[in-house]
């Protein structure tokens, strides 16, 4: 879950749904070849799907039984986000390379854990799942890697905006950050000019511990859907 905490209220949004929204962006995305790339509509399912493992998960808030407060998909357990990514790879592996490419993406965004005994089992569990599509696919782990900058952009573009995030974020030779309230700028300009509207689904809960995950599952499915939207655009030099 991501959580956009204000002073009174928190907007919760899913990771599926987060997921999906880089997908639409990426989906625009006209640099670095993705637009005639071979693979192009496996690349862009796995953007698209790369949080498919949160599904169970995000169906109701994660609450911290020491303080009651909502844990997001940083703070969850971590049991709860070493389990998820297994699980997408095996939604996903009707397409190898689609599966490959959201292995990579466990193994890249956790990449701080290495060392940390207690994710020595689930690196090599996902690089074993990455290596193994790969192979399916016919892919080197170079090539594997290069498709992933488009999962990884896709997904620092979404969390930017559904996060709030103020501190720029980069990949590779590319910056993203929020240029307003709503909108993300990324430089270089990777749309051909365009801007890239879009919209995501949130629910509010109160800004406040909750007693049990109860209490915090009951409200979130009473919760209004509040329709966040914004754009993303090329930035200038």
């Amino acid at each position: 879950m991501i959580v956009r905490s204000y002073a009174s209220s928190s907007l919760l949004i899913t990771q599926p749904d987060h997921a999906a929204l880089a997908g639409r962006i990426m989906d625009v995305w006209a640099t670095r070849g993705l637009r005639d790339a071979p693979q192009r509509a496996s690349i862009l399912r796995a953007v698209s799907e790369h949080d498919v493992g949160w599904r169970e998960v995000d169906a109701a808030p994660l609450v911290d039984e020491a303080n009651g407060q909502i844990l997001d998909f940083i703070s969850a357990p971590a049991s709860v986000r070493q389990g998820v990514w297994p699980r997408a790879v095996q939604r996903l592996s009707n397409d190898s390379t689609t599966a490959a490419l959201v292995a990579e993406h466990a193994l890249q965004v956790y990449s701080r854990y290495r060392g940390d005994g207690q994710w020595t089992a689930f690196f090599d569990t996902m690089a074993s799942l990455r290596d193994e599509h790969a192979a399916r696919a016919s892919l080197s782990k170079d090539a594997v890697r290069e498709m992933y900058f488009f999962v990884r952009a896709g997904d620092l573009i979404s969390l930017t905006f559904c996060t709030g995030w103020l501190e720029p974020q980069t990949i590779d030779d590319h910056e993203i950050k929020l240029v307003g309230p709503n909108d993300v700028g990324i430089r270089p300009d990777p749309f051909g000019g365009a801007v890239v509207p879009f919209e995501i689904s949130a629910r509010a809960l109160p800004n406040r511990p909750f007693p049990s995950p109860a209490e915090a599952a009951e409200l979130f499915r009473q919760a209004p859907v509040i329709t966040l939207r914004g754009m993303a655009r090329g930035l200038g030099a």
